[in-house]
C-alpha cells in the first residue's frame, strides 16, 4: 500500500525521532539530562486539579461536549482576554476552544488553503507551520527573521517577494525559539500589511506570560478582526501541556469557517479538562508572580551554562527558552550530537526551525534547577 502523496515531502517531527535516540541512550544507562523540548515539569495549580476532579465526578458530564465549547469556558477567555490583553471578545461568536494550538494550524489551513496557494512562514519558526502548509498542498514561502532586526519581520524585504497566491502569514510573539517580544507598533505594521495584500495573518501566542513584563494581542490593534486571528494555549502558562487546552480568538467570520473543520473532525473537549481550565483563567497574578520567578532563577543557571560553553545570548528575551549564538556559525546539529554524546545534554539544534536558525542552539527552561546545576558542572570539566 503507497502512502498518500501528501507525505511525499513531509518528514516525522524532529521531536518524535530525537527523543527515540535519547531514550536508547538513557535505557543504555547514560544520564542523560534534556534541555531539548518545552514541556513544563512544574505541577498545575492546585485549583486547577480541583476543579478538573469536581468536573470528573459530575456523571451527568460524560457526554459529548458543545463543539464551541460550555458558555462559562468561552466567558472565561473572554474576561481573561480582557484583564490581560486589553482585548473586547465576543464570547458567543468570536472564540473557539481547541486541543492545543497544533490542531487550530491545521484546522485554519485546511479551512482557508487550497492546492497551490502560498503561506508566509518564518525563517526560523516552529516546523508544523511549514509541515502543515506542505499537507494541504500549499507553498511556503519563507520570510527571514533576523537578530539585526530583533526577529521581527523585515517588510520591506516582504514587499518585493511575489504575494498573489498568499493567503495566511504565520507570525508568532513571543517569539519560539528566539525570545524575541513584540510591539504594538509591529502588530500595527502587521495588520497593515495583511489588509494591503488580503492576507489572513495568525499570531501563535502561547508564550505570553512567561518572563514577560506586559502581555500582548494582535486583536488589541484597531482593526485587526477584520485580517487577524490569534492562537492561544494553556500549556505553558498553567503547566498542563498534557491537558491539550487552547484557543482560537477573531471575527466571526474566521471562527464559523473553522468550525466547518473542527466540528468534522472531533466531538467538543471533555467537560472537566473545560472546568479546569476555567479554574485557570480565573487565577490572580500571584500564580504568573510565582511562575515566573521559578523560571528566573533557571534561566541565570542556564546563562551561566551558555557562558560556560562560550556561546552568546541575548539577556533581553522572554519564553520558556534560551536562544544561544554558537561561536564561528558552528553547525548546530554538530553542536547538539557533541553535548548528547560527551556531556549527556540534550539541547535542540536551532537548524531544525530554519536556515537563519543554523549557527544556534536552543535550551529550555523546563528542567529543575538540581539538573541544571548538574548540566553546569558537566560543561564546566
Amino acid at each position: 500500500m503507497q502512502q498518500a502523496d501528501r507525505l511525499h515531502d513531509i518528514q516525522e517531527y524532529y521531536f518524535a525521532h530525537k527523543l527515540r535516540e535519547v531514550r536508547d541512550l538513557i535505557e543504555a544507562g547514560n544520564p542523560i539530562i534534556n534541555l531539548g523540548i518545552g514541556n513544563p515539569d512544574l505541577p498545575p495549580p492546585i485549583s486547577v486539579i480541583e476543579a478538573m476532579e469536581k468536573g470528573i465526578k459530575d456523571l451527568s458530564k460524560h457526554g459529548y461536549q458543545p463543539y464551541k465549547g460550555i458558555p462559562a469556558f468561552r466567558k472565561a477567555i473572554a474576561a481573561f482576554y480582557s484583564k490581560n490583553y486589553k482585548v473586547t471578545i465576543n464570547a458567543e461568536a468570536e472564540i473557539l476552544p481547541l486541543a492545543g494550538s497544533k490542531e487550530g494550524i491545521m484546522h485554519i489551513s485546511m479551512a482557508y488553503l487550497n492546492n497551490g496557494d502560498a503561506v508566509l512562514v518564518p525563517n526560523p519558526g516552529y516546523t508544523t507551520y511549514t509541515s502543515v502548509t506542505k499537507l494541504m498542498g500549499a507553498k511556503p514561502i519563507y520570510y527571514n527573521l533576523k537578530k539585526k532586526n530583533n526577529w521581527f519581520p523585515d517588510f520591506d524585504e516582504l514587499e518585493k517577494q511575489d504575494l498573489t497566491k498568499v493567503k495566511i502569514m504565520w507570525v508568532n510573539y513571543p517569539n519560539m525559539p528566539t525570545g524575541a517580544e513584540a510591539s504594538y507598533e509591529l502588530f500595527r505594521k502587521l495588520i497593515v500589511f495583511a489588509k494591503k495584500h488580503k492576507i489572513l495573518v495568525i499570531n501563535d501566542n502561547p508564550y505570553s506570560f512567561i518572563l514577560t513584563q506586559k502581555p500582548l494581542s494582535i486583536l488589541a490593534i484597531e482593526g485587526a478582526k477584520e485580517v487577524a486571528l490569534e492562537l492561544n494555549s494553556l500549556s505553558k502558562s498553567f503547566n498542563i501541556a498534557g491537558w491539550r487546552v487552547g484557543m482560537l480568538l477573531g471575527a466571526k467570520k474566521h471562527i464559523d469557517n473553522v468550525i466547518k473543520v473542527k466540528s468534522n473532525m472531533d466531538s467538543g473537549m471533555f467537560y472537566s479538562l473545560q472546568e479546569g481550565a476555567i479554574a485557570a483563567l480565573q487565577l490572580n497574578s500571584k500564580w504568573f508572580y510565582k511562575l515566573n520567578k521559578t523560571y528566573s532563577k533557571r534561566r541565570k543557571i542556564v546563562w551561566k551554562i551558555i557562558d560556560r560553553l562560550g556561546y552568546t545570548y541575548d539577556k533581553n528575551t522572554v519564553g520558556l527558552f534560551v536562544w544561544a549564538k554558537l561561536p564561528n556559525d558552528s553547525n548546530s546539529k554538530e553542536a547538539t550530537n557533541y553535548l548528547l554524546q560527551e556531556k549527556h545534554i540534550f539541547a535542540t539544534p536551532g537548524s531544525i526551525f530554519g536556515t537563519n536558525g543554523e549557527a544556534y542552539l536552543r535550551f529550555s527552561l523546563c528542567v529543575s534547577e538540581n539538573d541544571l546545576k548538574e548540566v553546569l558542572r558537566r560543561v564546566s570539566i
